[in-house]
């Protein structure tokens, strides 16, 4: 069955600075704007960025492979090397990593590449590559 494109509305307090960080930095084609949102191309996908207030509280962090993951986030599983040329295209933009491009259950069944950032408002972002992606879905992570 052929994936269908998911929409996602997240918050931002500048749309100016959503603008360059999902346009430029993340490389997202702009779509429809008004004074209040923009959509982006979030990989084949329809991201808005809707003008809202910053919000005021930290997210909530879950303990994942012995790293502290925000919770909520959203983000893109790619293949395996447009994984690597995405990081060092976030490096290259100077993106600060709130978990650092790793190799999470190597070895494993579910085996993947995993990093996490924030855009400017604050929202959490995570994009993964498996090793297999007939692993995305599977049950258990190890064999």
């Amino acid at each position: 069955m052929p994936i269908q494109p998911f929409h996602l509305a997240a918050p931002v307090d500048d749309l100016e600075a959503a603008r360059h960080f999902y346009g430029t930095v993340l490389g997202c084609a702009e779509g429809r704007t008004d004074t209040e949102w923009i959509d982006f191309d979030f990989f084949g996908h329809q991201l808005v960025a809707h003008l809202a207030p910053k919000k005021q509280e930290d997210d909530h962090r879950n303990e994942v492979d012995g790293k502290h993951v925000p919770v909520p986030h959203y983000g893109v599983v790619l293949e395996w090397q447009q994984f690597e040329d995405f990081a060092q295209r976030l490096r290259d933009h100077g993106v600060k990593f709130e978990i650092e491009p790793y190799v999470r259950f190597e070895g494993l069944p579910g085996e993947q590449n995993t990093m996490f950032f924030y855009d400017p408002a604050g929202n959490a972002l995570e994009f993964k590559a498996f090793r297999d992606i007939s692993r995305l879905f599977a049950k258990q992570l190890n064999s």
